[in-house]
């Protein structure tokens, strides 16, 4: 997978205002900041095949992706890499890195990360399940058990089952907000 670092993508935009940079993190996350000239195509709607169909000049013009440090990004790389475009460049660090070396963004109200989402959801069925378990029947601390298996195979194939659910809350989205434009 090719990469870019911020500042290098940054001095690209600034000799060409049309670089195609999309941010691929929940709406509500691209709400908080993001750079100025990202747009936002969630990573839980790409829909790789039928972008690219959509995407002038698709071959020919490179398609940098950011989201908040990397990994979601990524992932969009190899969705567009497997539907046959291989012009797709992961920003090194995503947007944190992009904040920390200073450079241009937008910013708007404050959201709660996904990451932080997610540890709430899992920390309160993990709780569940050990009181169920305690007070009501032992079988549900499987429930605890469940939720801890999920978070290992999260943990070893960076892939979030629960987190791609909670992107997908209505707290997560901005309502009135086109988020591909």
């Amino acid at each position: 997978m090719n990469t870019i670092t911020p500042a290098e993508l940054n001095e690209q935009i600034r000799q060409d205002p049309n670089v195609d940079l999309i941010d691929v993190r929940t709406p509500a996350e691209f709400g908080e900041v993001h750079a100025t000239a990202a747009r936002n195509l969630p990573l839980d709607t790409l829909a790789a095949q039928e972008f690219l169909n959509g995407r002038n000049d698709s071959s020919a013009r490179p398609l940098y992706v950011i989201c908040k440090a990397g990994s979601r990004a990524a992932q969009a790389c190899k969705q567009l890499a497997n539907a046959g475009f291989k012009q797709a460049i992961n920003v090194e660090g995503g947007t944190e890195a992009w904040v920390n070396a200073g450079l241009p963004v937008k910013r708007g109200r404050k959201a709660m990360s996904l990451e932080r989402q997610v540890r709430i959801a899992a920390g309160l069925l993990v709780l569940t399940g050990v009181v169920l378990g305690t007070w009501v029947n032992p079988a549900l601390f499987g429930v605890s058990a469940f939720v801890g298996a999920g978070l290992v195979f999260a943990g070893i194939t960076d892939w979030c089952g629960m987190g791609m659910l909670i992107a997908k809350m209505p707290w997560n989205q901005r309502s009135g907000e086109a988020c591909c434009s």
